[in-house]
């Protein structure tokens, strides 16, 4: 016989399994630890939830996550205004300033264009991003450089490549981030994509 769930359980459970990369098992050992937690556990979890629906927003300049109107890249004054770096979300922002090695601005798009699941360019912050390049470039002191540092994905890439051909006459150069093998990684569990980007970009040792 089946013991059935009481309602307040089974929808936390179903709230969790909402999740991505959360199932149905993993849902139910989430709420079945959070029973099992001490109250006050269970009521920061709660408050943190609610603290980051009320108090977190997107930056209205670059789209990233920020407490205040502008994010705290952009209202940093020692970064360089003349090289933009764009990403598909935040988390790609979290990633590339741990790494130390740019100090630009950043513009985030959520999201990459995926016409199969009907993602166009209207989905994203793609109008946004041209207008600051076209507003850089009218106030004289355009873009040097434009990174793009969408995921090496089929979308990543044609989001890549569309932008590309729309910012190329209003910035000076427009890139790519390098795509190649993973360091610790064997070639033998290489994808062929990977495989034939890292020939394609290698260079003298």
């Amino acid at each position: 016989m089946v013991t059935p769930v009481i309602e307040p359980v089974a929808r936390l459970i179903e709230a969790f399994a909402r999740l991505p990369g959360i199932g149905p098992k993993t849902a139910q050992r989430l709420t079945y630890h959070l029973l099992r937690a001490p109250d006050a556990e269970a009521r920061t979890l709660a408050g943190a939830l609610v603290a980051v629906r009320d108090q977190v927003v997107f930056c209205d300049r670059c789209f990233n996550i920020s407490d205040q109107p502008l994010c705290p890249i952009c209202r940093d004054p020692g970064r360089d205004e003349t090289r933009l770096c764009v990403v598909e979300e935040p988390l790609d922002v979290l990633a590339i300033e741990r790494t130390g090695e740019f100090r630009g601005r950043y513009h985030v798009l959520h999201g990459a264009i995926s016409p199969i699941d009907g993602i166009g360019p209207d989905r994203l912050r793609v109008r946004e991003l041209l207008e600051r390049a076209d507003q850089a470039a009218r106030n004289g002191a355009p873009f040097v450089e434009v990174i793009m540092a969408t995921n090496p994905t089929l979308e990543g890439e044609a989001t890549a490549m569309y932008l590309a051909e729309r910012l190329d006459s209003v910035v000076g150069t427009v890139s790519r981030i390098a795509r190649g093998l993973p360091v610790g990684g064997d070639l033998e569990y290489a994808d062929e994509v990977t495989l034939i980007r890292s020939f394609q970009g290698r260079r003298a040792v």
